[in-house]
C-alpha cells in the first residue's frame, strides 16, 4: 500500500520555506492580474476554455521535461486513478470558479473574500492531516478573516452570484491544498506527478463539458483572436496558469498546506491595495480600507510566527482517546476541535 505521509515541513530549512512561499505569491499575483486583464479588460467570455489552456501548457511542459529525463515520476498505469483521487475533482472546480469569480467580482472584493480560505483549510487540516496549531496562529488567522468580514461588509458592489462563485473557490482552494499535501507523500507521484497526472484527467472531460454548455463555442467565435496583444495575454496566462501550480504545490511541499493559503492571503491583499488605484471598478469606503488593512496585519502576524519559528521548536504531540493535544515549547496548550 503506498505511503500517504504527506511530507514534514519542519524538515526543510527556512530558506527554503521562505522562498517557495515568495515564489507562489509573486506567481499569484501575476496570474490574478493577467487573468483580470484577459477576462474584464477584453472581455473574453470563456473562462473556462482559459482552463483547458492552462491544463494543457501544463501538460506539455511537464511531458517534455519528464522525457528529457529533466522531471521523474511514475508512468501512467490504472493506479494512478486511485493514488490522485480526488485531486483532479478538486483542481477543475477551483480553476472554474477561480476564473469565474474573477470576471464577476471586482479586483479588491475579490481579493477580500478570498480570506473565508484560511478558515476552511484550517478546519480541513485538523481532520484530514491531523494537525493543530498554536493560539498565536489561530488568533492571527481570525485577524484575518474578521478584516475580510469589515471589507466585505462595505462592498458597493455586492453581487449574489459572484459571491457565491467566490465562496465555492474559497472551498475548492481548501480542499485542494490539504489533499495535495497529502498526495504529496505518495509513492510515486512526488511534485511533479501529482502537476501532470492532475492536468491530464481533467483536458478530455472540461472540454466535453465546456462544448455542452457553448463557453467552447464563445471562445472560438470571439474576435479578439485577431488582436495580437489579446492572443499575447491568453498565452500568457495559459504559462502562469502552470507556474501557478507548481509554485502551489512547491509551496505545499516546504510548508503547511495552512501557510500556502495564508501567503496567497497577504498576496491578495496587496492586489487589493494596487486595485484601489488601478483598474477603475473599486468603489472606495473608509470601512473596505481598513478591513484590508485588518487582513493584511493578521497575515503579517502570521507570517513571522511561522518563518520565525525553527524546526527545533516543532510543537510535541500526544494523543489521548483519539484527540491531539499540542504544547509549545512553554508548555501551553492549543487545540482546535
Amino acid at each position: 500500500m503506498p505511503d500517504t505521509t504527506p511530507p514534514d515541513s519542519g524538515e526543510h530549512s527556512t530558506l527554503l520555506r521562505f522562498s517557495s512561499a515568495l515564489f507562489y505569491a509573486i506567481s499569484s499575483f501575476l496570474i490574478t492580474v493577467v487573468n483580470k486583464t484577459v477576462l474584464t479588460s477584453y472581455r473574453f467570455p470563456s473562462y473556462m476554455f482559459l482552463g483547458v489552456g492552462q491544463m494543457v501548457t501544463t501538460v506539455v511542459v511537464i511531458y517534455a521535461a519528464k522525457k528529457s529525463k529533466t522531471v521523474q515520476f511514475q508512468d501512467f498505469d490504472k493506479s494512478i486513478f486511485i493514488k490522485i483521487f480526488p485531486l483532479p475533482l478538486l483542481y477543475v472546480g477551483n480553476q472554474i470558479t477561480g476564473l469565474a469569480s474573477t470576471q464577476k467580482l471586482s479586483l479588491p472584493m475579490f481579493t477580500v473574500l478570498r480570506k473565508f480560505t484560511i478558515l476552511m483549510t484550517m478546519i480541513l487540516e485538523v481532520y484530514i492531516l491531523r494537525k493543530t496549531f498554536p493560539r498565536r496562529l489561530v488568533f492571527s488567522v481570525v485577524t484575518i478573516v474578521v478584516g475580510a468580514m469589515i471589507a466585505a461588509s462595505s462592498d458597493l458592489a455586492f453581487d449574489v452570484r459572484a459571491y457565491t462563485f467566490i465562496l465555492l473557490n474559497d472551498a475548492f482552494t481548501a480542499s485542494s491544498s490539504v489533499y495535495t499535501k497529502q498526495k504529496l507523500g505518495v509513492e510515486g507521484l512526488g511534485k511533479y506527478g501529482v502537476l501532470f497526472y492532475n492536468a491530464l484527467l481533467l483536458v478530455i472531460p472540461t472540454v466535453l463539458f465546456s462544448a455542452l454548455t457553448g463557453d467552447l463555442q464563445m471562445a472560438v467565435t470571439f474576435e479578439g483572436w485577431f488582436n495580437s496583444t489579446f492572443v499575447f495575454c491568453f498565452l500568457l496566462s495559459c504559462i502562469m496558469g502552470f507556474v501557478l501550480m507548481y509554485s502551489i504545490v512547491l509551496c505545499s511541499y516546504y510548508n503547511s498546506a495552512l501557510t500556502t493559503s495564508v501567503v496567497g492571503a497577504i498576496k491578495n491583499v496587496a492586489v487589493a491595495y494596487i486595485g484601489i488605484f488601478v483598474g477603475g471598478d473599486y468603489l472606495f469606503s473608509w470601512t473596505n480600507f481598513i478591513g484590508l488593512s485588518i487582513c493584511m496585519s493578521g497575515g503579517l502576524a502570521y507570517s513571522f510566527i511561522t518563518f520565525s519559528t525553527k524546526s527545533s521548536q516543532v510543537k510535541a504531540e500526544v494523543k489521548q482517546s483519539g484527540t491531539v493535544i499540542t504544547l509549545d515549547p512553554k508548555g501551553r496548550g492549543a487545540t482546535i476541535f
